[in-house]
């Protein structure tokens, strides 16, 4: 268990992030490194931004209409339910031997984790959005494509951001057994634990989990940034 191994397993860790130490069954190659950290980092950082925009496309549009519209609630807790049903690793192994490997067949089933939070999330910030206002922008004139995207949707804003930031949480934690279908990630390291040892599957929870809290990091503060000062006084 990772929470109990000793202070040296870390250091040895971070060695491995930083410095390419020698393999026990590559005959003496060096593996791991700042290089190869990195590269598998960037790689994926893109799997994840790109199941992530993916899910975002499919689940954010449905969300936010059937919230406007105000019906629909079976269907979004239905859809919710149902992706978190699905096993990944089965999906994509179901996937590699069908379609084949590659990022662009791996995405789309990484994307199936992000759509439940955000489409939920989508249809209960905007359901929730009081309807005098909603009324009030009626009686101006505005479209109802208007009125969700000037006044319903930036009320909603913390809560359509919680579910982004929850679905690109399970899709970066997910996307660690995208090697299992040919597209490299920091799972290499985890999964390949008999070629990097013992340092090379802890360097790469570690770089997973840094990678986690930047990405949470820059979700919350484009939230923020996207929250109306109203709204940030409200919630203070």
């Amino acid at each position: 268990m990772i929470g109990h191994l000793p202070l040296a397993s870390f250091t040895g860790a971070i060695e491995f992030i930083f410095s390419p130490q020698e393999s026990n069954v590559t005959g003496g190659k060096k593996v791991g490194g700042f290089d190869k950290s990195m590269e598998l980092l960037i790689k994926h950082l893109e799997v994840t931004v790109l199941a992530l925009a993916i899910a975002l496309v499919i689940a954010l549009p449905l969300g936010l209409y059937l919230g406007h519209r105000g019906k629909g609630e079976q269907l979004a807790v239905g859809l919710g339910n149902a992706g978190r049903a699905i096993p990944e690793l089965a999906v994509i192994a179901l996937v590699a031997v069908l379609i084949g490997v590659g990022l662009p067949n791996v995405a789309p089933v990484l994307a199936i984790l992000g759509i439940p939070p955000i489409l939920n999330n989508a249809y209960v910030g905007v359901s929730q959005v009081d309807r005098a206002a909603v009324d009030a922008a009626r009686g101006i004139g505005m479209s109802e494509t208007a009125i969700i995207r000037k006044v319903e949707l930036p009320i909603a804003i913390p809560t359509v951001m919680g579910g982004i930031r929850s679905a690109a949480i399970a899709i970066l934690a997910t996307a660690t057994i995208a090697p299992l279908a040919g597209v490299e990630s920091l799972g290499d390291f985890i999964l390949n634990r008999n070629v990097y040892g013992e340092n090379g599957l802890l360097a790469g929870a570690i770089l997973v989990a840094l990678l986690a809290l930047a990405i949470e990091g820059s979700l919350a503060l484009l939230q923020r940034r996207l929250t109306s000062d109203g709204l940030k006084v409200k919630t203070a």
